[in-house]
């Protein structure tokens, strides 16, 4: 029996999720969360053999809830289920330790079928991840300009171009607006751009939201 923590800021996704892995009669989910904090504590509570995590969870991003759980249990196995394009951020959470990465809109059977490849000790990668993570292999010269932002400055360039002030982003990051003000310094400089109008049409143009 594979024992899963469910982490979705949305009840009702969580409760089709559960019992649509219910109905498998391998899968077990023995907690579910609503956010961040909600995580933690579930994994201090109970035994999982793999989390199943939304990109976007209040209180911190997915990415760095996969590095803080990678860190703490490092046996434990994390598949990302999320409405964002695989291509905007599937690379970021297979390195920051994720084995597996599929949008909401996948097919059911594809969520159990990464299940088991996942619960096996493999990563589960679809085509369309294959091929991204084959373009990230490429000459930096090939690569988008945003494929040279760190996790952070991903998550800010995002915040700006959805027309966010700085004062909300660093709330919404739990950061100074000083240290969003310097990301953003360093956004700007790596996009060779000078304001945030040309941030958003860059975005925009390129699907980053």
């Amino acid at each position: 029996m594979i024992k899963v923590l469910l982490a979705d800021d949305h009840a009702l996704l969580r409760g089709s999720l559960k019992q649509l892995l219910e109905d498998t009669n391998f899968v077990q989910v023995v907690a579910q969360a609503g956010d961040y904090s909600e995580i933690m504590k579930a994994m201090g509570t109970h035994s999982v053999d793999l989390a199943i995590l939304d990109i976007s969870m209040p209180g911190k991003n997915g990415v760095d809830i996969v590095k803080i759980l990678k860190d703490k249990y490092p046996a434990l196995k994390i598949l990302m289920l999320s409405m964002h394009p695989e291509d905007q951020y599937a690379v970021r959470c297979l390195k920051a330790g994720a084995s597996g990465y599929l949008t909401k809109n996948t097919a059911p059977e594809k969520l159990v079928d990464a299940i088991q490849v996942i619960a096996a000790g493999r990563k589960y990668i679809t085509p369309e991840l294959a091929e991204s993570l084959a373009s990230h292999l490429t000459e930096d010269s090939e690569k988008p300009l945003h494929a040279s932002l760190s996790d952070r400055e991903f998550q800010t360039i995002r915040m700006i171009a959805s027309g966010k002030k700085l004062s909300e982003i660093a709330d919404e990051l739990s950061l100074s607006p000083k240290t969003v003000s310097v990301y953003r310094a360093r956004i700007l400089e790596k996009m060779r751009m000078k304001t945030n109008g040309e941030l958003t049409r860059y975005a925009l143009e390129n699907g980053l939201i």
